[in-house]
C-alpha cells in the first residue's frame, strides 16, 4: 500500500455501497479530502446485486455508473478496496485509524481482458450471486466492477492455477507476492456506512430453507431475474431447472418476530411487490404470484405502486403468517400451511417456488465495531453525542430503502464536514 496522506481535516468513509459512495462524494464535492474504504474488491454493495429498484423499476446500473464516474473523476477521493478498519482511537477531530488491506494479487496494469480467468480451472461459489452460481479462481466481481480489475482468490495461491494465471497475463498484472498490508492514518471524522446483510433464513426452521431446494430468499430471487445472473434472467427452480410460474412470497420472514429480528425492515413489502412485477414481466398472463402477509407497509409515494400491483389479476394476497412449509416429495413443490385471517380458513397451498422476504440486519454485529459507538437493541448505530465525530450512514443507522439511505448518507456527510470545518477553524 502506498503511503496515504491524511490529516485531521480528512474524512474517512467506511463502506463503498450506495450510502458510502454518496457520503464520500458529497464531502469530496464540497472540497474535503476523503478516504473511502471498501472490504470487497469493488464498490457497489447490495445495490449492485439488485435487478431493479422500486418504485420506478429502473435498473441500478445507471445510477451506479454515474457514482463510479464521479468517484473516478474527483481528485479529492482516495478509494481503497479490500480494506477494513482494524482499530480506531482518539477523539472528534483527531482519530487514529489502522487499516488492513488484503492482497488482490493483481496490480494496476490489469486491463480486465480475462485471460487469467481463462487459464484457471478452480471454481468457487459466486458471492455476487449469493452462491447460486460459480466463479473462477481469477475473476471480475461483476460486469460493473470498479475498479475494473480482476482478483485472484487466495485459495488458488500456491497452486498450479496461480502460476497459470500469471503466465497467461500479457501485461505483468499478476503479482503472486502481494501480502496483507497495514497502515495508520489520522482523520478528523468518520462516516460508518458498512450497510446491511440479509437475515439468515436457515434460522427460520418452519420454512425449510435449509431443507427444501425450492425455498429461496428475496435477495437470491433478484439474482435469478438479472440477465447477468446465474440463470441468465430465467426464473428456474433450483431443484430441477424448470421454470417457476406459480410463486409464493412470504412477508416478514424472520422479521417482527421476538425469536428473530424484532424490527420491521421497511423494504420487504415493497421488495415482494416489486418482484411480482418480475413474474408478470417474464410470463405475462401465464405466471401467478401469491403474497402471504401480515400487513403491507407501503406508505406515502409508494402506495400507488402497491395499488397497481393489487390490481394485477395475476397477483393474490393472503393475509396470514405462514405456519410452516412441507415438501411434495414427488415434484419437490413447497406446500404452505396456515390460516387466512380474513375468514379464518385453513389452507394448504402448493407452489413451484417460495421466496422468503428476509429482513435487514447490520453487516457489523454490535460487538464487532473497532471503536466505541452507541447502538440500539437491533444493532444499528444511534445518533448520539457520545459518538463524537463518528456518524452512521444508510443501513448502518437503520433499516432503509435506497432513497432514504442516500438521504441518510448526505446528512452524515454534512455532519462530518462540520467537524473538520471546526478543526480547520473555518466554520461560519
Amino acid at each position: 500500500m502506498a503511503d496515504i496522506i491524511a490529516t485531521n481535516e480528512t474524512i474517512l468513509v467506511v463502506g463503498g455501497g450506495i450510502s458510502g459512495m454518496t457520503a464520500a462524494l458529497e464531502a469530496a464535492e464540497y472540497g474535503k479530502q476523503v478516504i473511502l474504504v471498501e472490504k470487497d474488491p469493488s464498490v457497489g454493495g447490495r445495490v449492485s446485486k439488485l435487478y431493479k429498484y422500486f418504485p420506478k423499476l429502473c435498473h441500478p446500473t445507471c445510477g451506479q455508473e454515474i457514482n463510479q464516474r464521479r468517484i473516478k473523476m474527483n481528485p479529492n477521493v482516495r478509494l481503497l478496496t479490500m480494506t477494513e478498519v482494524a482499530e480506531v482511537s482518539g477523539e472528534e477531530g483527531n482519530y487514529s485509524v489502522t487499516l488492513k488491506t488484503r492482497p488482490r494479487y493483481v496490480n494496476s496494469n490489469c486491463t480486465a481482458c480475462g485471460d487469467c480467468a481463462d487459464a484457471v480451472e478452480a471454481e468457487f461459489d459466486d458471492e455476487m450471486n449469493y452462491g447460486l452460481g460459480k466463479r473462477k479462481g481469477a475473476y471480475l466481481p461483476s460486469r460493473m466492477s470498479y475498479p475494473q480489475q480482476y482478483v485472484l482468490d487466495p485459495q488458488i495461491i500456491g497452486t498450479p492455477d496461480a502460476t497459470s494465471a500469471s503466465e497467461a497475463c500479457k501485461y505483468g498484472a499478476i503479482d503472486l507476492e502481494m501480502q496483507e498490508e497495514s497502515s495508520t492514518i489520522t482523520v478528523g471524522a468518520i462516516i460508518w456506512a458498512t450497510g446491511w446483510q440479509p437475515y439468515d433464513a436457515n434460522k427460520i426452521q418452519p420454512y425449510g430453507y435449509d431443507r427444501f431446494d425450492n425455498v429461496i430468499t428475496s435477495v437470491e430471487f433478484e439474482r435469478l431475474m438479472d440477465p447477468h445472473g446465474p440463470t441468465g434472467g430465467k426464473l428456474l427452480r433450483p431443484s430441477d431447472g424448470e421454470e417457476a410460474k406459480n410463486i409464493a412470497f412470504i412477508q416478514c420472514a424472520g422479521s417482527r418476530d421476538r425469536n428473530h429480528l424484532k424490527h420491521c425492515s421497511r423494504i420487504c413489502c415493497m421488495a415482494s411487490l416489486k418482484q411480482t412485477t418480475y413474474v408478470r414481466e417474464r410470463y405475462a398472463d401465464d405466471g401467478k404470484s401469491t403474497i402471504y402477509y401480515i400487513d403491507i407497509r407501503a406508505i406515502d409515494r409508494i402506495d400507488n405502486f402497491f395499488q397497481t400491483v393489487k390490481a394485477d389479476e395475476t397477483v393474490t394476497f393472503i393475509k396470514s403468517k405462514v405456519a410452516n412449509i412441507v415438501e411434495n416429495k414427488e415434484n419437490k413443490n413447497p406446500i404452505l400451511r396456515g390460516v387466512n385471517t380474513e375468514g379464518y380458513d385453513r389452507y394448504e397451498n402448493e407452489h413451484d417456488l417460495v421466496v422468503l422476504a428476509v429482513g435487514m440486519q447490520p453487516s457489523v454485529p454490535a460487538g464487532d465495531f473497532p471503536m466505541n459507538v452507541v447502538v440500539n437493541e437491533h444493532g444499528f448505530i444511534e445518533q448520539d453525542e457520545s459518538n463524537g465525530g463518528i456518524f452512521a450512514a444508510g443501513c448502518s443507522a437503520d433499516a432503509l430503502d435506497v432513497n432514504r439511505a442516500v438521504q441518510s448518507a448526505t446528512a452524515s456527510a454534512l455532519r462530518a464536514i462540520q467537524v473538520v470545518n471546526r478543526v480547520a477553524g473555518t466554520e461560519g
